[in-house]
């Protein structure tokens, strides 16, 4: 039974500020304690004691609440206002009988694999994170190839010259590992993609690896500008030597799924295919 609640909204979207006011009262006439209304802006909002988490409005709205909950297992209920999202797949017609479901325990939820992310310098930690679409190392538009240097489980894999890499969930294969030339990876695969962009050498392309494995990316050589970026959302600028270490979260973000909907047809309209 849910006992509390929590709603993200996109910041400045009146009708998703609208729809919290209303969603608020829904929770009050049930019970329902609500923690908070937080703009997905927030970034001190912790979500992690929630029973339900409702996100009103697109993707990057979602991405920041995954952010808030932190490694809670908490249901998370994302809810459009229009326009499609490979994340928020209720319309905001399904609003009520969507949270209606949730709070009566009659759902499903699609767990997707979220990433941790650990930035070394000097054999210290300086900062950390959790992302659910991708790790990124990119240079500043007018800065030289960087050299990335890959392990995987203690193995080396490539030195990677290119303009970044991109290490990326299967959520986030549709998102910055997709325009750099990456594969679409279905959501439930046990999998991650190191995709560099733009590489100097041709033949270096994407590769799949298994997502329990432990991914350690070394900058090699780069000028200023090296930026390490969490899920578009965070960023922290590298030296030469900085360390990234990736790992797989021990826990997934919980979306409630609606029923008879089918991914492929979010691919089909979010990528217009067939037009």
């Amino acid at each position: 039974m849910i006992k509390t609640a929590a709603i993200v909204i996109k910041p400045g979207h009146a009708e998703a500020k609208a729809t919290a006011q209303e969603l608020s009262s829904w929770f009050s006439a049930r019970e329902i304690k609500l923690v908070g209304t937080f703009p997905a802006d927030h970034a001190e909002a912790d979500l992690s004691g929630c029973g339900l988490v409702v996100v009103l409005g697109g993707d990057g709205t979602m991405i920041a609440a995954a952010r808030m909950i932190g490694e809670a297992e908490v249901p998370v209920l994302g809810i459009n206002y229009g326009s499609l999202g490979y994340l928020t797949d209720f319309r905001i017609e399904e609003l009520h009988t969507a949270v209606e479901s949730v709070v009566s325990g009659k759902f499903e939820t699609d767990h997707r694999v979220m990433l941790r992310a650990e930035l070394i310098r000097d054999g210290e930690s300086i900062a950390n994170g959790r992302v659910l679409n991708d790790v990124v190392i990119n240079k500043a538009a007018l800065a030289r190839i960087i050299a990335i240097e890959v392990r995987l489980n203690g193995l080396f894999v490539n030195s990677f010259r290119s303009d970044g890499l991109i290490v990326a969930t299967p959520t986030g294969s549709t998102a910055y590992n997709l325009s750099a030339g990456g594969p679409i990876v279905y959501p439930s695969m046990n999998a991650v993609v190191l995709t560099p962009i733009c590489p100097f050498t041709l033949t270096n392309r994407p590769i799949v690896i298994p997502d329990d494995a432990q991914i350690e990316l070394k900058l090699e050589s780069g000028s200023e500008g090296v930026i390490l970026s969490l899920d578009g959302q965070t960023g922290f600028p590298l030296v030469v030597g900085d360390i990234v270490r990736i790992r797989k979260s021990r826990t997934t973000l919980n979306l409630v799924q609606p029923e008879n909907r089918n991914y492929f047809d979010v691919l089909r309209k979010k990528l217009q295919w067939g037009r």
